[in-house]
């Protein structure tokens, strides 16, 4: 009755172990927020339906279908393909089954290799298997943290050290099981302290987990701030552009009545002279780029602007079907605030002021608009991570590029030859309904 009571306990302490465990493995290859609302209704059915599956004997074919079928069912608290949930789960199953097998001949020597047949006075008996399954468990938490490190593809992964340190505990709680298992009495207080270690991985496979989670949304969040500041100041030159326009219209009607009184006064050269140095100060002021497009011109104008102050000669073709675009401002001030940018700061660091260069080519068709910026740098590209001081908060410019060009279903390719950086980058124009 001791046994029966041991392997009920056993039982249930396996089946909650592995519906925590498989909603660790669903949110690592599938991410937390694919949840659905209703998954906590999909666990309840999970938990009795796997107990079932542990307590009740049943072919192997059969046992094995069940048992995918239940992962499945699991699986439907996902907004996922039917395909993905699918696939995850047999590998979810076929992974629990490799490391529970590998236990039973590492268990039972005698076992022959790719078989269960043994002889007949050492077949594990069902509490045996049961403290199997429930070790295998215990492995597998270190199996799913190792795909979710190489399935996940995680943008802000621990460093390797964080990793092994982590991969450690589950490493240590096997061995400390496994000495439990030789050399202690399977009684009451060897399924606690089992359980105990295991309770302990799942406590730490949770802080873990949502330690990663509050720093990814906190250097997300980082980012975002950044990239707000970046358009912040893209707006900045907008307005800055329409103060000296306004400041230059105000002015100009002085100017005219100085002119208007030099020509009273019969002192026409004095006129024309003040004339010319009005029309100058104008030039300077006024956005020399005309295309009817606010973030283009304002943005094109600055880069122009800032070229001619360190000496980099800025060559422009710019052609717009229409002047208003159907990309959102905001993404078009990323796409090409951050293209001039990176061509203007490359550019800056050639020491030869004959090779400060860029070339800018906008337009626009029906369908889409194209950008496309080349400039020469000091040396050849071979990579593309970030020069300034800083790096760790800087480079993401490109990948802010590439997100917004993937936001309208269009690309950006990026060149690199004859010390020479070419960035193009089409933006498809949604369909209107």
């Amino acid at each position: 009755m001791g046994d029966q009571l041991i392997l009920l306990l056993i039982n249930i302490g396996t089946s909650l172990v592995m519906a925590v465990q498989v909603n660790f493995y669903f949110n690592s290859v599938f991410g937390t927020e694919k949840s659905k609302r209703g998954k906590k209704y999909w666990i309840a059915a999970f938990l009795p339906l796997i107990f079932v599956y542990l307590t009740v004997a049943l072919p192997d074919l059969l046992s094995s279908v069940f048992a995918v079928s239940v992962i499945f069912l699991f699986a439907q608290g996902y907004n996922v393909s039917q395909k993905l949930k699918l696939m995850f789960a047999i590998l979810y199953a076929v992974l629990l089954t490799l490391i529970n097998l590998i236990l039973i001949y590492l268990i039972h020597p005698s076992l022959e290799p790719f078989s269960l047949r043994m002889p007949s006075d050492e077949i594990p008996d069902e509490l045996s298997l049961a403290m199997t399954m429930l070790l295998g468990c215990t492995i597998m938490f270190a199996v799913i943290q190792v795909i979710r490190l190489v399935v996940k593809k995680r943008r802000f992964p621990l460093e390797s050290r964080y990793s092994l340190l982590f991969l450690s505990v589950p490493i240590i709680s096997i061995y400390l099981v496994n000495v439990f298992t030789l050399y202690s009495e399977k009684n009451i207080h060897y399924f606690l302290s089992v359980f105990g270690f295991i309770v302990l991985n799942v406590l730490v496979v949770y802080m873990l987990d949502t330690l990663i989670a509050r720093f990814q949304l906190t250097l997300q969040n980082d980012r975002l701030q950044n990239q707000m500041d970046y358009q912040d100041a893209n707006y900045e030159k907008t307005v800055h552009s329409f103060k000296e326009i306004k400041r230059i219209i105000h002015d100009t009607n002085k100017h005219m009545l100085v002119v208007a009184e030099y020509i009273e006064r019969g002192r026409s050269e004095e006129a024309i002279q003040h004339i010319r140095a009005t029309l100058q100060s104008i030039d300077n002021a006024y956005v020399r780029v005309n295309t009817g497009n606010l973030v283009v011109d304002a943005l094109v104008t600055n880069a122009l602007n800032v070229g001619r102050a360190n000496g980099i000669r800025i060559d422009t073709e710019l052609r717009l079907r229409e002047p208003e675009l159907a990309i959102e401002r905001y993404d078009l001030c990323v796409v090409l605030g951050n293209m001039l940018d990176n061509a203007v700061e490359a550019s800056k660091s050639v020491r030869q002021v004959e090779d400060r260069l860029i070339r800018i080519e906008i337009r626009s068709s029906e369908a889409a608009m194209f950008v496309r910026v080349r400039n020469r740098t000091e040396r050849e590209v071979t990579d593309l991570r970030s020069r300034k001081a800083n790096a760790e908060e800087h480079g993401f410019g490109l990948t802010n590029i590439e997100r917004i060009c993937e936001k309208y279903g269009g690309h950006m390719t990026i060149s690199t030859e004859n010390r020479t950086f070419d960035n193009m980058a089409m933006l498809p124009f949604p369909h209107l309904k």
